[in-house]
């Protein structure tokens, strides 16, 4: 993994802290007669600061909302964001002397544990994921036009269709309209008969429905298979067509596979944003409560 030199500074700079604090609480644990405490002074500047790291690391979302704010690069914000809020669930440790009391304690350090763990977790997917969409979708589409995109497909699947079938059945494809196509490749009837059979039985429920569970056309080994069995049973001048068919099914599996892998680069956020949220707000309120009692 390529480390840049602003990842290079945020991770020299927890790492400095780390140590410095890690000192710091050794030297208290062992002059301390009753062990460490959260409510001694130095248990206070340790519950403190990483509260306010942890606040720090909240703000990456409030940054990440509002892009037009130029308060640093995304970037330098994220990576601080990772490594701070790691570090200050080393500082909440050493504030509560690695000792869990109570039931609301108990419960923000299980938090705690969850949100750096899906927070490290989600900063894996995002490292590695685009590398792997680059692999196994090179035919990549704008996310948000994936459905403008397939209805293309479908539109220019039914014209290769026609073009050797003629105007297609409004019956058998309700959501469009038949148009007057002149048929471009001469073929017998009865080959032509079949080829439109066989286009709305197996290849046009996968343009209309590309995630239906179990898909024939779904699978690349299957499809190929389904193609070539197309090849031997319908003459050739409808090979080409088959082919444009072809190419048309591998983009819409591409797709599915870019929507699947885009479902994993953003899936985690469902954990670590509401559990981040909560981790703030009780650790706040753990705060208040201390103070006051």
């Amino acid at each position: 993994m390529r480390i840049d030199k602003t990842h290079r500074g945020w991770v020299i700079a927890a790492t400095v802290l780390a140590a410095v604090s890690t000192i710091l609480y050794i030297l208290y644990a062992v002059q301390s007669p009753s062990g460490p405490r959260g409510g001694s002074a130095i248990g206070l500047t340790f519950g403190i600061t990483g509260y306010a790291l942890m606040l720090y690391a909240g703000l990456i979302g409030a940054r990440k909302k509002v892009p037009t704010w130029r308060i640093g690069r995304a970037q330098t914000w994220m990576r601080g964001h990772i490594w701070l809020g790691t570090l200050s669930l080393l500082l909440i440790l050493y504030h509560g002397g690695f000792a869990f009391r109570g039931a609301l304690t108990a419960v923000l350090m299980i938090l705690f544990f969850i949100v750096i763990l899906s927070g490290w977790v989600g900063a894996l997917i995002q490292h590695f994921v685009p590398t792997l969409m680059t692999e196994r979708v090179p035919m990549e589409t704008i996310y948000e036009e994936i459905p403008h995109v397939r209805a293309q497909l479908r539109e220019e699947a039914d014209k290769l269709v026609s073009s050797v079938c003629g105007p297609m059945d409004t019956e058998a494809i309700a959501d469009e309209p038949a148009a007057a196509v002149t048929t471009l490749v001469e073929i017998e009837q009865e080959d032509r008969a079949r080829f439109r059979d066989i286009y709305l039985r197996r290849v046009r429920p996968y343009l209309a429905d590309p995630e239906a569970p179990r898909a024939e056309l779904a699978d690349a080994t299957r499809a190929r298979e389904v193609f070539e069995s197309l090849r031997r049973l319908l003459v050739t001048p409808v090979h080409a067509v088959l082919d444009d068919l072809e190419n048309i099914c591998e983009e819409e599996r591409q797709m599915n596979r870019q929507i699947g892998i885009y479902r994993w680069l953003h899936g985690w956020l469902l954990v670590h944003v509401p559990l981040s949220i909560a981790l703030l707000v009780l650790g706040g309120v753990h705060a208040i409560m201390a103070l006051r009692y």
